[in-house]
């Protein structure tokens, strides 16, 4: 028989992509006034790796991903999501995004993106929000998936996802010592 117990809490990641790099100063303010402060931002990606994009926002494309400082539970992904959708529709003009807001999850053995698009490897978790599993870490490194998104397996995301993971076990230990 199994013992359920409570999974230790997670390191709250969210990606954005636009055309407008300009926004990312009122985007990164909505964000910290929803979720905390930031711990670490990456460096501007070029997102090239889809045309769907395109018609809605135009190009190019740049990503730029932030880790929040404040660890989340788990489960509640699901609200974070809805919270991003919502500040999507805010940044729109004439009812076009002019960002794509996608929140995950890290955790010491994968990263979780939270989606409303249902599909065969995506878990139902609540309010029409799906849990897309992403990346697994094993071997000491991070694993693409066969339905892992090319700009999630970039080398450039994988290194700043890795220093993610390397914070969040320190965050973990830290957790750890104040909590005997």
């Amino acid at each position: 028989m199994s013992i359920p117990l409570l999974p230790k809490p997670a390191k709250l990641v969210v990606g954005l992509f636009m055309k407008e790099k300009g926004l990312i100063h009122d985007l990164t303010n909505a964000l910290v006034e929803k979720f905390g402060s930031i711990d670490l931002v990456s460096a501007w990606f070029p997102f090239d790796y889809t045309t769907y994009y395109e018609p809605e926002m135009g190009k190019p494309l740049f990503r730029r991903m932030l880790a929040f400082k404040a660890l989340v539970e788990r489960r509640s992904i699901t609200e974070k999501k809805i919270i991003t959708n919502d500040l999507e529709l805010k940044f729109s003009i004439n009812q076009k995004r002019r960002v794509n807001i996608d929140p995950g999850y890290l955790v010491h053995e994968h990263f979780v993106l939270a989606t409303g698009k249902n599909y065969a490897h995506r878990i139902y978790l609540d309010k029409g929000i799906y849990a897309d599993l992403t990346l697994i870490y094993t071997k000491g490194a991070f694993q693409k998936l066969p339905w892992t998104y090319p700009d999630y397996a970039d080398k450039r995301m994988l290194a700043y996802l890795h220093r993610v993971r390397d914070k969040y076990i320190e965050d973990i230990k830290r957790i750890g010592r104040a909590h005997p």
